[in-house]
């Protein structure tokens, strides 16, 4: 062989060397070897070779220093967030299913826990509820008792004569030119027409109450309860017309008895008689109430 063709050898066994890793087959390492000595002698004398490395020191080498781009930052820096966001989730979903791990035992006592806790509530809006009927009844009461005293006060004032009243009645009218009608006779005409259900009565301008009292006057007149009236004697009271003009009439009755005397009697009925004449409020000197 050439000595041309022999370094062509050689040249080619040493690039294949330069490529291939030490943890090649036996055979390969060998002809590397071959070709090293070679190399090494036609290395010029006073340089020293460089030492070759191995795979792992290569992987090593192209790995540290890290060389890290803007856009390798960017996507690390998004993953980053990505995992923070995964673990945040994980842990919300493993506190909101913490019911899933718990014992029999716990879950009882929680759902106890819950029961006494919703029948509480029921009993406190129950008893709430109570509470808003019971003030609505009592306002209901209240303003129920308040208009039956307001009624029964109007009643009580009508009957005591210190407030006027007016409705359906008659008005009777007696004209006596000789003076011959006298208290007597007045005061039935007053009890006829109170148990006919006259509800209240005025004779001229004297209210007649419960205490009302009639005597003869001098001149023909009538004192009532200690007012002088005068003929003609005119009678408002106030009831059904229906019961207190036949009351008068009754055979024996009052017209008659004034007739007998010649006394003219007019008895007119109306669906509006106005008592208007008062008595003032007279309170008893004794008399109490019993009602404690």
């Amino acid at each position: 062989m050439s000595e041309d063709e022999n370094k062509n050898e050689n040249n080619e066994q040493h690039r294949l060397h330069k490529e291939l890793p030490d943890e090649v087959a036996p055979e390969a390492a060998d002809g590397a070897d071959h070709a090293d000595g070679a190399a090494d002698a036609e290395t010029p004398a006073g340089e020293t070779k460089a030492p070759s490395l191995t795979g792992r020191q290569r992987l090593a080498k192209g790995l540290w220093p890290p060389r890290v781009s803007r856009a390798q930052l960017i996507v690390a820096v998004l993953l980053f967030v990505l995992g923070l966001g995964l673990a945040i989730q994980v842990r919300s979903n493993s506190d909101s299913s913490a019911l899933r791990g718990a014992r029999q035992e716990d879950l009882v006592r929680i759902l106890d826990e819950l029961d006494d806790r919703t029948q509480r509530l029921g009993d406190e809006k129950q008893r709430l509820e109570g509470q808003r009927t019971e003030l609505e009844n009592s306002s209901d009461q209240a303003e129920e008792a308040r208009k039956q005293t307001v009624e029964r006060e109007r009643q009580l004032g009508i009957l005591a004569g210190t407030v006027a009243a007016q409705g359906p009645g008659i008005t009777l009218t007696i004209t006596d030119k000789k003076g011959a009608v006298q208290a007597d006779m007045l005061l039935d005409a007053i009890q006829e027409l109170r148990a006919a259900g006259a509800e209240a009565i005025q004779v001229n301008n004297v209210r007649v109450v419960a205490d009302t009292y009639l005597t003869d006057a001098s001149g023909g007149k009538v004192s009532v309860d200690g007012h002088k009236i005068g003929e003609p004697f005119v009678f408002k009271v106030i009831g059904k017309p229906q019961d207190l003009e036949p009351a008068l009439n009754i055979p024996g009755g009052v017209v008659q008895t004034l007739e007998k005397e010649q006394a003219t009697v007019t008895v007119t009925q109306a669906q509006k008689i106005v008592v208007d004449a008062l008595r003032p409020a007279k309170r008893p000197d004794y008399a109490q109430s019993s009602s404690q």
